[in-house]
């Protein structure tokens, strides 16, 4: 992936450094103490007002972006999980705002940070950022949603959808592992995958017919496997894998060939690359959960396009 361009950091008049501090499992206040560590060397290396900004609940967000687009803001750091970024980047877009964007890894599941190779060390972080290389960073909307890495319809999003916010606080990835015994005990002990879906891509006539699906803009899918090889944040594509089976066995075989990062071994897998991507629900629930960077915050029917205008991404 090669940046767009180079800027000078340290000509910056405003830094913003929004943490969320619910965002993932923080222990020990050991990632408290990283923000402050990045907080402090920018304040070493930048002539910048730098502003830290401490969320204590999601409905924050709205009015500390309106300070950052009233304060014209050069360059907005937001340490959290790819939920939080989702969140408060689609609150400056909502005010037309555009500052540079930047990401520390600090949540639940960091696949914007894995792509780009972030680490949470402060020293490297801020080393790496005041090169200020520039990176396209192509975003989509999901029924109206911002949707930055990884989309899921099917057995994922009703798992994320099980996982309540205490849980996701207090047990971080395990609490996805727990919710996914739970509901196989609940939906396959007894039967087959009772759900199904119809997807279709870039407005074409034929709908394709799915168990299952997971979108990435991202190449990364659970915080680790590398699902999409051929997907970036700097390109303007989605790319989609549709999984046909609805046996028991067909889950637990799907389940295997994410953990390998093996789709390809099963032919029967649809994966295709597209700019829009439109799915239904066929069976049971009409308005299915549909999960977004590891949040539920969309149901079906569900359509999914590229934006065109791109983030301006430092990393």
């Amino acid at each position: 992936m090669q940046p767009q361009g180079q800027i000078d950091v340290r000509e910056f008049k405003k830094v913003f450094i929004l943490y969320n501090r619910y965002s993932g499992k923080q222990l020990f206040a050991s990632m408290i103490s990283r923000i402050n560590e990045v907080y402090k060397l920018l304040k070493q290396e930048l002539d910048a007002e730098i502003t830290f900004l401490d969320v204590q609940y999601f409905e924050q967000m709205p009015e500390l972006a309106k300070r950052a687009a009233e304060e014209n803001c050069d360059w907005v750091i937001i340490a959290g999980g790819d939920g939080t970024i989702r969140a408060f980047v689609e609150d400056l877009l909502q005010l037309d705002f555009h500052p540079y964007i930047s990401a520390f890894p600090a949540g639940t599941v960091n696949l914007i940070a894995k792509e780009m190779s972030l680490r949470s060390e402060p020293e490297q972080w801020v080393n790496r950022a005041l090169k200020g290389f520039v990176y396209p960073f192509y975003t989509a909307r999901a029924n109206g949603n911002l949707f930055l890495t990884v989309a899921s319809v099917g057995f994922d999003s009703l798992v994320v959808d099980g996982v309540g916010a205490l849980q996701k606080r207090l047990l971080n990835k395990f609490a996805y592992v727990l919710q996914s015994t739970q509901l196989i005990r609940r939906e396959l002990i007894f039967s087959d995958w009772r759900y199904a879906f119809r997807v279709r891509f870039d407005d074409e006539t034929q709908w394709h017919d799915a168990s299952s699906v997971i979108i990435g803009k991202s190449r990364y899918y659970a915080g680790r496997y590398n699902l999409f090889p051929d997907a970036a944040l700097s390109s303007p594509f989605l790319h989609a894998a549709l999984f046909p089976g609805n046996k028991r066995a067909d889950i637990l075989k799907y389940a295997s060939l994410i953990a390998l990062e093996g789709l390809n071994l099963d032919k029967d897998i649809l994966c295709r690359k597209a700019k829009k991507v439109e799915v239904e629900s066929v069976r049971l629930i009409e308005d299915f959960p549909v999960e977004l960077d590891g949040d539920v915050v969309a149901a079906t029917p569900l359509k999914l396009e590229i934006m065109e205008e791109p983030l301006l991404f430092i990393p």
